[in-house]
């Protein structure tokens, strides 16, 4: 280390004091404390001798959290797509033991995406059509599998919450699915590809604190003083579309409106102190099922 510091104070120069003249008759001064400069030699040794800030190493891409409900159902995509090959353990491919955190390709989570989606040529590895949700959260998993025991995770029913969804929950009176149902509220028809079980669990929990700003209802009083209340379609500079209280389409002119404002509320009803942990688990994989039409 000292010796690598000698080589850079040899080829390093402290500037010179220099005295100069710039136009107005202003006269300057350039230095560079000793101590200064012994301060940047060290500064480049050190990069020199450890390499680059650990911040820019490789594989420093990984999440800075791994959600709860995303490796719970990142459980059942493993359990479904990849213990034929992989074991239960994800021991049984030669070089790979993915309860040990062993993988044969992978440092960061973006490579393990990318090994899932495009499998490996020339192996029993193929690609796999996930969409970035449940990539979120089969990558959840294996990166958490050293540290859980599957067994002890509430595992949901998608069958059992179709029930709910359509029963205890009351979901079907306000949401479609693929067009079939009312549309006072959001067609959930591809809401496994659009939300993780992560955002999922959160919105069933805070509603409106999880709400998408796309999803916000409107509330509008025209001149005449007419209020009108509905959930946004779309929106420009002049017009905005919305779906009425009574599921009507209505088309209004910016310019006729008396008020305009999007809501930060919600009609949808938390149920934080409604559902047990088994059965926000079996709400929460019917809704994850949900890929829209094929």
């Amino acid at each position: 280390m000292i010796e690598v510091g000698c080589i850079f104070a040899r080829t390093i120069r402290p500037f010179r004091r220099r005295r100069s003249s710039l136009p107005g008759g202003i006269v300057t001064k350039i230095s560079l404390a000793p101590r200064a400069y012994f301060v940047i030699c060290a500064a480049v040794c050190l990069v020199f001798v450890l390499g680059a800030p650990p911040a820019y190493a490789q594989g420093q891409d990984r999440a800075p959290e791994y959600f709860a409900a995303d490796i719970q159902y990142g459980v059942q995509i493993f359990a479904a797509q990849c213990t034929p090959c992989h074991g239960t353990s994800g021991d049984q491919i030669p070089g790979v033991n993915f309860r040990a955190g062993v993988f044969k390709r992978v440092v960061t989570d973006n490579d393990l995406r990318a090994t899932i989606t495009n499998g490996v040529p020339g192996t029993e590895m193929r690609p796999f059509a996930f969409g970035p949700a449940e990539l979120t959260e089969i990558v959840s998993y294996l990166r958490n599998m050293s540290s859980l025991n599957s067994g002890s995770m509430t595992i949901g029913d998608r069958a059992r919450g179709q029930a709910i969804f359509n029963g205890a929950g009351n979901c079907a009176s306000c949401h479609a699915i693929n067009g079939k149902g009312p549309r006072v509220a959001p067609d959930l028809g591809d809401i496994g590809t659009l939300r993780t079980a992560d955002l999922l669990h959160k919105t069933l929990l805070d509603p409106a604190g999880s709400m998408l700003p796309f999803n916000r209802s409107v509330r509008a009083v025209t001149k005449d003083g007419k209020t009108i209340n509905g959930r946004r379609l779309n929106e420009d500079t002049y017009t905005v579309q919305l779906v009425d209280e009574n599921e009507r389409l209505v088309s209004l002119t910016k310019a006729d409106l008396r008020e305009y404002s999007v809501l930060k509320t919600t009609n949808m009803p938390s149920y934080k102190d409604k559902f047990s942990a088994q059965e926000f688990a079996d709400l929460e994989a019917y809704l994850l099922s949900l890929k829209g039409v094929k």
